[in-house]
């Protein structure tokens, strides 16, 4: 080496792949090598007197500081792991190892670039976690709060949203979303019905507001079911291509754990709902006349039973075939949907027959108020199939805790009603 060629140390660490930074004892850069520019996308220059904690992420900031004060104490670090913010406000993931020279008052560190080590096992966890939560979570409701968290590890996620797509009537449904909206029509000229209409990722970056909005299709084995959407408007983390494709990655796991959550619901729908009229089956009843009761007893509250059988219905099916009487039913359930309220509870035993519970009953006045509007609502005409059929009904009623204390004595008293009814 010649008295004219550079310093051989500076050069050897110019070429080293992992940045070497020195920091005084007030945490300024006092030197760094070319390698930064790759890792942080500063200059030397940009970052030389600058302090360190300004580039750090700012989430890790204060424990930062505290590893930088244990190092300073004579604790040598050699796995810390933390964030800084590139230049271009992609978040890199940093291993440094560092020690402290007391005699120079400085402080040495080796930087090295883990954002893809750690992106590669942050996705795995979070795959793994999100079919842990398919089969853990209650619904799709709780699922969608579970991988909301999840993702927000991934990427930052202020607003979570789940659509999913109701191709009958061509809305959208949330299931989940941190920013509640009303249904949106497909056609509608949304960013989320733009990721249905491409079946494509889409991000946007609004610059001057800082907030980023990005989009992502579920997809399954059937087409597209919805769209998982999120958005920072916290300013601090930009999203960036790679988290399009982090997302659209994941998002595959996600539909298929939602739709894995919806065939759960479908099937315990179906084991307690009456497969004609959707309502309430005698299992379901039970349980919810069960609950209600307990309620009562211990609120102090009333209940009424009403139990219904349709007049002549065997005419009905005998006269214009089944077809025609399973529409009569279908349609009753949903004239005695509309006597009640929502609290309130419609089965179906069997049959012709139908049950009513009211619960938080207001006096005996109240019970014949509904019974009252039921059969006026099944006296009304019923129009089907070109044909204009009356039907009546008999109601048998059994209140709780005058006429019984549990569901078989009320049961046993509105039945025994309701022949009384009949016979009359």
């Amino acid at each position: 080496m010649t008295m004219d060629s550079p310093p051989l140390l500076p050069k050897v660490m110019d070429l080293l792949l992992d940045a070497v930074c020195v920091v005084d004892v007030e945490g300024r850069f006092v030197f760094i090598s070319a390698a930064c520019e790759r890792i942080f996308g500063y200059t030397p220059e940009e970052m030389i007197g600058r302090n360190m904690i300004e580039f750090v992420f700012p989430d890790d900031r204060e424990r930062t500081l505290a590893a930088a004060a244990t190092i300073m104490d004579g604790m040598p670090h050699p796995h810390f792991e933390n964030r800084y913010v590139h230049k271009d406000g992609r978040v890199v993931d940093i291993m440094w190892s560092a020690s402290w020279s007391e005699s120079d008052r400085l402080r040495l560190a080796v930087a090295r670039d883990i954002t893809e080590l750690k992106r590669v096992e942050h996705t795995r966890n979070a795959l793994y976690r999100i079919s842990e939560a398919a089969h853990t979570s209650e619904n799709v409701h709780a699922l969608c709060q579970h991988i909301h968290r999840i993702i927000d590890e991934l990427v930052p996620a202020d607003n979570f949203t789940v659509a999913l797509c109701d191709e009958t009537d061509e809305t959208l449904a949330f299931p989940y979303s941190t920013d509640p909206q009303a249904t949106q029509l497909l056609e509608t000229d949304t960013p989320i019905a733009e990721v249905i209409r491409s079946g494509q990722a889409v991000l946007i970056n609004h610059d001057a507001l800082a907030v980023d909005w990005l989009g992502v299709p579920l997809l399954t084995e059937r087409g597209i079911m919805g769209v998982l959407a999120i958005q920072s408007d916290s300013g601090k983390r930009r999203y960036t291509e790679e988290d399009k494709q982090l997302l659209y990655f994941v998002s595959t796991q996600i539909a298929s754990a939602i739709q894995r959550k919806q065939a759960e619901a479908e099937l315990m729908h179906r084991a307690h709902h009456d497969v004609l009229t959707d309502l309430p089956n005698r299992a379901l009843f039970n349980d919810r006349f069960d609950v209600a009761l307990a309620r009562a007893h211990r609120d102090g509250e009333q209940l009424a039973l009403l139990y219904l059988d349709l007049k002549d219905f065997k005419y009905v099916n005998d006269s214009f075939g089944h077809e025609v009487g399973d529409q009569v039913l279908r349609e009753m359930a949903h004239r005695l949907l509309q006597c009640v309220r929502e609290s309130d509870t419609v089965g179906r035993m069997g049959g012709d027959e139908f049950t009513v519970l009211l619960t938080n009953v207001l006096g005996p006045e109240y019970t014949g108020i509904i019974a009252d509007r039921i059969r006026a609502a099944i006296a009304a005409p019923f129009d089907i199939a070109g044909q204009r059929l009356t039907i009546s009904v008999s109601i048998g009623v059994a209140v709780y805790p005058d006429q019984g204390e549990d569901r078989e004595q009320l049961f046993r008293q509105a039945d025994a009603d309701m022949y009384a009814v009949k016979r009359q």
